[in-house]
């Protein structure tokens, strides 16, 4: 049986992110699925994949386990408010 895995170079978040440290700007976001980011680069966010980049972040840390993926990331800038 194979497992899923995928490379992304932009975070999707679909508006589920949760913050974690808001002194920090650091939000986290479960996936199913197993997906690997380039950590601490600079990467687009956008709220789903035919939006508009909402913002750019940082990939801080990711936590691969059970089929799904867990990742903290610091947001770096935001392109709006909405």
């Amino acid at each position: 049986m194979s497992t899923p895995l995928s490379m992304e170079w932009t975070l999707i978040t679909g508006g589920k992110e949760k913050r974690v440290n808001p002194d920090e700007n650091l939000f986290e976001i479960t996936f199913e699925g197993y997906k690997l980011f380039p950590m601490n680069e600079t990467i687009e966010i956008k709220r789903n994949i035919r939006a508009d980049q909402i913002g750019s972040g940082e990939i801080k840390e990711l936590l691969l386990k059970d089929n799904t993926t867990i990742c903290k990331y610091r947001l770096i800038s935001l392109h709006s408010v909405n």
